[in-house]
């Protein structure tokens, strides 16, 4: 079941000669793979979120208590 926008769509493109509408479907499967991207991104940080802040709190209060030490980037 489609929604009244896909119908619009599929009713434009249908409308086109065969090869723009190969085109178009290109497009739509590269931009609609670069959404599912964006979505696991987003997903993955959110379940992060709040292990994040832990951390930032934590780094936050080492510093203050004076037990941070200054990062040696030779020694990664």
């Amino acid at each position: 079941m489609s929604s009244p926008a896909i119908t619009s769509v599929i009713t434009m493109m249908e409308s086109l000669p065969e090869d723009i509408q190969d085109r178009v479907a290109a497009h739509l499967r590269e931009y609609l793979a670069d959404l599912q991207d964006e979505l696991k991104w987003d997903n993955s940080f959110n379940k992060t979120q709040n292990k994040l802040i832990e951390y930032a709190q934590r780094a936050k209060r080492e510093i203050a208590e004076g037990l941070a030490k200054p990062m040696d980037y030779d020694k990664l």
